[in-house]
């Protein structure tokens, strides 16, 4: 009984270490992505000093590792765009 209880302690102990270690490595622009997950943003893109295009999101932006673009859900007429090019992205909420 006495080996069991130190295993638990020993596991929990480890665990979290393990959880201490991983959040104390992580930058603060790691963290505000992860806490930006699903929240709106406010795009706007860019060609040359010429702004082609601003926009809201209903959500997250997101991108594909294929495209050098993002695709989102417009919050104005609730359909998808897909937009490239020099854009910002400033999320509303995280």
């Amino acid at each position: 009984m006495n080996t069991a209880m130190n295993f638990k302690k020993t596991t929990w102990l480890l665990v979290a270490l393990t959880a201490l270690l991983c959040v104390s490595g992580c930058t603060d622009s790691f963290i505000g992505k992860i806490s930006a997950y699903g929240g709106s943003a406010n795009i706007k893109c860019y060609s040359a000093e010429k702004l082609i295009y601003e926009g809201d999101s209903t959500g997250k932006v997101a991108s594909s590792s294929q495209s050098d673009g993002y695709y989102f859900v417009d919050k104005v007429d609730n359909k998808l765009k897909e937009v490239s090019g020099n854009c910002v992205i400033v999320y509303n909420n995280y």
